[in-house]
C-alpha cells in the first residue's frame, strides 16, 4: 500500500519518542540513498537508536504509520540491498554491544551492530575467532553479515555465516519477538500448541517444509556457497528445522535481527601463506583439487587485471614486486598452533607443486612473516576497489553488476573459461578474483550503463551469465547476496514452483511486504534505480584547484573516486576517519561526505551546489588530515574537496572569525612576534587570553600557544654555521617552528650539522600558506606558493653549488608541497621539481646513510596523519631502530587538534574525543621515563594539553642522542 509520508507525522512521532536519533532532513537522506552498488534509492528517513529497546519502539511507530524499514550495517552492499525507499535504521552506531563470550561453550552473545573485528578481536583473548571474514571485516557488522550470509576466504575454514549462527532474537514487523534457532519435533509442536504469532510461523513454516522437501533437496544446488533466495532447506528434517538459519541471509526482508549468538571456532595462533604463480588464471582454478588435499583454511584466486590496474596507477608496486612469476596468482594459507607445523604444511604443499606431476608448474613463495602476509592480501582486498575507475576515457568504469557467482570448486575452470568467453562475446572486459576454494569468483566488468542501448545489454548480459552459472550446478551469488542485483533471476536458478515457496516464506513473516520490499522476491528490475544510469547528470563545474587522475579530470571525476566501500568506517588500522571514529555519524565518514558531493552535483535531493548547507554541515567536522588520500583504496582527497567547497562557500557567506586568527596565522604571527611579551600578555594571562580567545574565536577550554622570545631566524643568525662536507639543503622553517617552538628547528640545524649537510633558510621569509586551506583562502594560498616557487625554484636552479634538497620539520606544512603545491601549479617545472625534492628530515637523514648515536631509552611514537598520508614513516622509524630506542608506535590514527581544528569551539569535543580513542589514553598510560615523540605542532599541542605530558620533535631526540654521545666521548 502507498503512503503518502509528506505531511510528517511519522517524522513528528517518531521524534517525539527518540529525540535526536531521528534524521530526515536532505542531508542524511542523501547520504543513505547509496550503497556500493550499482543502485540508489532516496529513503524515507533515517534513524540512528541509541538502544535496541529504541530500535523497538522506532519499528512500532513505523507499523503504526505503514512505513517501510531497511536495516542497515556497514552499508558496503555490492547487490543494493541496503538502499530503499523505507525508514533506514542505522544500528552500526550505537547497538553494537558484544554482550558475551563464553570461551567453553565457544559462542559469542552479540548486538546487531557489532563490527566484524570487534567481535574477532575480543575472542582472540581465548583463541577464538568468528571465521567468517569477508575484506569489509573492519567495518561490516554482525547484524550485516547475517542478513547478507557474508563469508570471506576462511569460510573453507568454518564455512559462512549460516554455519556459525546458533540462535537468533528476531522480531517481526508487526512487533512478534522471539527467540529462534534449531527445533526438535517436540518443540516444534510445543511451539505451534501454543499459539500466538510465534506459533502460527512455525505452523505454517512447517506446512511450507513439508509441500516443497522434495523439491528443495532437488532443486537447491549442492555447493558450500549457495547464498542465492532463503534458505528453505533448513527447515528440513535433516538440518533440524533451524529457522535461525533460515532467516540467514533474507537481507532484512522478513524479520529483524536484535540479538545474535554465533559460533566462534578455534583461531590458528600462527599462519603462513604459499603464494602459487600460475600462466593463466584457468589453470590456476582446475588445480583447487590439488589445494584442498593440503587442508589450508583459505585459498584465494587473483588474476593479472587487478595487478595490470595497480600497475598503471602506480600503486603497491612494492607489493607487486614481490610476487613469484606468473599472470595468475593463488595464495593459499595454512594454520597450526605453532610456526614449525603452519611452516610445515605449506613446504609439503610447495613440495608438490614445485614437482607437480600434471599441469604447469607455478612458481612458489613460502611467507612466513605475518607483516609481509598482510601486504599480500592487501593486493587482494584493495585491489578491487583502487581499481574500479577507468583510466581509459574510452572504457567505461569496471562495475559490480555480477559480483560474485559461485560454482562446485571442482567446475571452477570450466566455469571460469565459459564466463570469460561470455565477457568477450559482449565485448566487455573483467578482473577475475576470488574464493577459489569455495567456488566463489568475483568479476568487476566493464558495462555501459550510461546509454539505454548499454542498459539494454547490460541486463541481457546479466540474463546469460545467470543461465551459464546454473548451468554449471551454481548459484547466482556466492556471497554479497541478491538484493536487486541478482534477485529479478532467481527464477532460472530456483524455478518458478520454488519462486512460489520463496514469496510464501517472505509472506509467512512478513505478510505486508514493508520489510525491505522489492528485494530477494518480487524484487526491483535489475536495470532500475541506476545510481549512474542514463540519467547520471555529468556536470562541468569550474574550481581553483586542478583535479587531475589516472583516471581522469574534474572534480566530478574526483568524487566518483569513492565507489562505497566504506573503509573510511573502519575503528583501527587506519589514519582515516577520524570524525567518524569520534561520532560514528555516516556523514562524517569520506564516504558520507562523498556521497553529498555526488548528490549536489546532481542537485535532486541536495540543491544549492557550493552554497549547500547540509555539504557544509558534514565538511565542518573533516578534520582535513589527509588519511583518505592514502588509506582509500580509491585515493578519495576529501581535504581538498572540502578546501574546494569551501572556496566556493564564502563568496556568499561570512568566514568565521577564527580564520582571521587560526587561518591566517602566516600573516600575523610575523607581527606580533617583534613584539612577543606584549602577544603572550594577551593570550598567557587569565582575563585578558579568555577576551583573546573570545575575540579570535578560540575554544575557552583551549590554551593558546605562546610565542618565543626571539623567533628563528634571529636565532640563526646569531650562530655560525659549520663545515658542510656533505653539501647545503634549505631548511623550510614553518610558522610554528620559527615563532613558537624555534628550538626544534635549532635542533634540525645541529643534527643536520652532524650528519654533513649546512642548513640554509630560503632567501626570504615564506609561508606555504597550510591553514589558509581549512578556510577556503584558495587564491590567497596560490599566491603564497606563487612566490614560493619563485624563490624555491631560483634557489633550487640546476647548480653544483645549491642545495640538493628541501628538508621540513611540520609535516602539515611539507604536505602542501606535495599535495596543493601540484593542484594549484599542475603544469609549471619548477613546481614539479619543488616537490620532488622536499623531505621531512626523518627522510632525509635516513637516506642519505645518516647514523645516529645510540639512544636505548623507551619511546612512544604518534606520527602526524598527513606525514602517513603523504610521506610515510620509514625514515623515522629506521632512524629510531638504528639509535636502539626501544620505540612503540602507536595506531592513533589523527591526533584530533588538526591544526586549527580542535580549537574551534565548535569542534573541540570531538577534537578531544579522537585524542581520546588512542593516542592521549596511551600517553597517560606511559611512564614519566617514556619519551613522547611527534613531529606535528597540533599533535604537540593535543598531547601537552590533553594528557599534559611535554613531547619531543624527532629533531630534538636526535639533537639529545648527539649531545649525550658528546658527553659520553669527553668523559672516556
Amino acid at each position: 500500500m502507498d503512503v503518502d509520508y509528506s505531511s510528517g507525522a511519522l517524522e513528528r512521532e517518531l521524534s517525539r519518542t527518540l529525540g535526536a536519533a531521528v534524521r530526515f532532513d536532505d542531508g542524511h537522506r542523501a547520504v543513505y540513498a547509496s550503497d556500493a552498488s550499482l543502485y540508489r534509492q532516496v529513503p524515507i528517513g533515517v534513524v540512528v537508536p541509541r538502544t535496541l529497546d529504541d530500535f523497538v519502539k522506532g519499528i512500532e511507530i513505523c507499523r503504526r504509520h505503514n512505513a517501510p524499514v531497511l536495516m542497515r550495517g556497514g552499508g558496503t552492499s555490492m547487490c543494493g540491498q541496503t538502499v530503499n525507499i523505507a525508514v533506514v535504521f542505522d544500528l552500526s552506531a550505537f547497538c553494537d554491544a558484544i554482550l558475551d563470550v563464553d570461551p567453553n561453550a565457544g559462542t559469542a552473545l552479540v548486538e546487531p551492530g557489532v563490527v566484524c573485528d570487534s567481535l574477532r578481536d575480543a575472542a582472540e583473548q581465548y583463541g577464538l575467532t568468528f571465521a567468517p571474514d569477508p575484506s569489509t571485516h573492519s567495518r561490516c557488522t554482525l547484524g550485516g553479515m547475517i542478513a547478507n550470509n557474508s563469508c570471506g576466504p576462511h569460510s573453507v575454514m568454518a564455512g559462512k555465516t549460516l554455519e556459525n549462527v546458533e540462535a537468533l532474537e528476531v522480531m517481526t514487523y508487526d512487533g512478534a519477538r522471539f527467540w529462534v534457532g534449531p527445533t526438535s519435533d517436540a518443540e516444534l509442536e510445543s511451539i505451534i500448541a501454543a499459539g500466538g504469532r510465534q506459533g502460527e510461523i512455525y505452523g505454517r513454516l512447517r506446512n511450507l517444509r513439508d509441500r516443497y522437501a522434495t523439491l528443495i533437496r532437488s532443486k537447491f544446488p549442492d555447493i558450500k556457497r549457495r547464498v542465492s533466495g532463503y534458505n528453505l532447506d533448513q527447515l528440513l528434517p535433516e538440518n533440524g528445522f533451524n529457522v535461525a538459519r533460515a532467516l540467514v541471509g533474507t537481507e532484512g526482508t522478513c524479520a529483524v535481527t536484535l540479538r545474535a549468538k554465533v559460533r566462534l571456532v578455534k583461531s590458528p595462533a600462527k599462519r603462513v601463506v604459499l603464494v602459487l604463480g600460475f600462466p593463466d588464471i584457468y589453470v590456476a582454478a582446475d588445480a583447487v583439487p590439488e589445494y584442498q588435499r593440503f587442508s589450508p583454511i583459505a585459498i584465494e584466486g587473483l588474476d593479472r587485471a587487478i595487478i595490470r590496474g595497480l600497475q598503471a596507477r602506480k600503486l603497491a608496486q612494492a607489493e607487486i614486486d614481490l610476487l613469484p612469476e606468473g599472470d595468475a596468482w593463488v595464495m593459499v594459507e595454512f594454520g597450526g598452533d605453532t610456526l614449525a607445523e603452519a611452516t610445515a604444511q605449506a613446504h609439503r604443499a610447495q613440495a608438490y607443486f614445485s614437482t607437480r606431476p600434471t599441469g604447469p608448474v607455478p612458481s612458489t613463495w613460502v611467507i612466513a612473516d605475518p607483516v609481509m602476509q598482510k601486504r599480500m592480501w592487501s593486493i587482494r582486498e584493495n585491489g578491487a576497489s583502487a581499481t574500479q575507475l577507468s583510466i581509459d576515457p574510452d572504457v567505461p568504469d569496471p562495475q559490480v553488476g555480477w559480483e560474485d557467482a559461485a560454482v562446485d570448486p571442482l567446475r571452477l575452470g570450466e566455469y571460469l573459461r565459459a564466463f570469460q568467453a561470455l565477457v568477450d562475446r559482449y565485448g566487455y572486459r573483467t578482473s577475475l578474483f576470488g574464493h577459489f576454494g569455495d567456488g566463489c569468483v568475483h568479476a568487476r566488468i566493464t558495462f555501459n550503463l550510461r546509454t539505454v542501448e548499454g542498459v539494454a545489454q547490460f541486463r541481457s548480459f546479466i540474463r546469460e551469465a545467470a543461465q551459464l552459472v546454473v548451468d554449471c550446478g551454481g548459484s547466482l551469488t556466492g556471497e554479497h547476496g541478491d538484493g536487486q542485483a541478482k534477485a529479478e533471476f532467481l527464477p532460472i536458478m530456483f524455478g518458478e514452483e520454488l519462486m512460489e515457496a520463496l514469496r510464501e516464506f517472505k509472506n509467512i513473516w512478513d505478510p505486508e511486504n514493508r520489510l525491505n520490499p522489492g528485494k530477494v522476491v518480487d524484487a526491483y528490475r535489475v536495470d532500475e534505480n541506476l545510481r549512474m544510469g542514463p540519467q547520471y547528470k555529468v556536470v562541468k563545474i569550474a574550481t581553483r584547484m586542478n583535479f587531475r587522475s589516472a583516471e581522469g579530470d574534474g572534480f566530478q571525476r574526483a568524487v566518483e573516486h569513492c565507489v562505497g566501500m566504506g573503509r573510511c568506517r573502519s575503528g583501527k588500522a587506519n589514519t582515516m576517519c577520524p570524525s567518524y571514529r569520534a561520532t560514528k555519524e555516516e556523514r562524517f565518514s569520506t564516504r558520507g561526505r562523498s556521497r553529498l558531493f555526488w548528490e549536489m552535483l546532481q542537485g535532486g535531493v541536495i540543491k544549492d551546489g557550493w552554497n549547500s548547507e547540509p555539504v557544509k554541515e558534514a565538511l565542518d567536522t573533516c578534520l582535513a588530515c589527509k588519511g583518505c588520500r592514502s588509506d582509500c583504496p580509491t585515493h578519495t582527497d576529501m581535504a581538498s574537496y572540502k578546501a574546494e567547497f569551501l572556496s566556493h562557500y564564502y563568496e556568499k557567506h561570512l568566514r568565521p572569525r577564527q580564520a582571521l586568527t587560526m587561518g591566517r596565522i602566516g600573516d600575523w604571527a610575523p607581527l606580533a612576534a617583534k613584539l612577543p611579551w606584549l602577544a603572550n600578555l594577551m593570550t598567557q594571562t587569565p582575563v585578558l587570553s579568555s577576551i583573546s580567545k573570545l575575540v579570535g574565536g578560540v575554544a575557552a577550554s583551549r590554551d593558546m600557544p605562546r610565542f618565543a622570545s626571539k623567533p628563528f631566524r634571529k636565532l640563526a643568525k646569531e650562530r655560525k654555521a659549520a663545515p658542510a662536507a656533505a653539501g647545503k639543503v634549505i631548511l623550510w622553517v614553518d610558522t610554528f617552528c620559527e615563532h613558537f617552538h624555534p628550538e626544534v628547528a635549532q635542533a634540525a640545524v645541529e643534527v643536520l650539522e652532524h650528519a654533513g649537510f649546512e642548513a640554509v633558510l630560503p632567501a626570504t621569509p615564506l609561508c606555504c600558506g597550510r591553514p589558509l586551506y581549512d578556510f577556503g583562502y584558495i587564491d590567497l594560498a596560490r599566491e603564497k606558493l606563487r612566490k614560493v616557487v619563485d624563490v624555491m625554484g631560483a634557489q633550487l636552479a640546476q647548480d653544483a653549488n645549491t642545495p640538493i634538497a628541501v628538508v621540513g620539520l611540520e609535516p602539515g606544512c611539507m604536505s602542501v608541497f606535495k599535495d596543493e603545491l601540484l593542484k594549484l601549479f599542475p603544469d609549471d617545472p619548477r613546481a614539479k621539481r619543488l616537490a620532488s625534492s622536499v623531505f621531512l628530515l626523518g627522510d632525509f637523514l635516513h637516506d642519505n646513510g645518516y647514523q645516529p648515536p645510540r639512544m636505548e631509552i623507551d619511546v612512544l611514537v604518534h606520527a602526524h596523519c598527513h606525514q602517513k598520508a603523504l610521506f610515510g614513516t620509514k625514515g623515522d622509524v629506521a632512524l629510531l631502530k638504528s639509535m636502539g630506542a626501544r620505540a612503540v608506535h602507536l595506531d592513533s590514527g589523527c591526533c584530533g587538534m588538526a591544526g586549527s581544528f580542535g580549537f574551534n569551539p565548535e569542534h573541540v569535543e570531538i577534537s578531544k574525543a579522537v585524542g581520546e580513542l588512542v593516542l592521549v589514553p596511551a600517553i597517560r598510560q606511559a611512564s614519566q621515563d617514556t619519551v613522547i615523540l611527534t613531529n606535528g605542532f597540533s599533535c604537540r599541542e593535543q598531547i601537552r594539553q590533553g594528557a599534559g605530558r611535554e613531547v619531543m620533535h624527532l629533531a630534538e631526540f636526535l639533537q639529545m642522542a648527539h649531545r649525550r654521545a658528546a658527553v659520553r666521548s669527553e668523559l672516556s
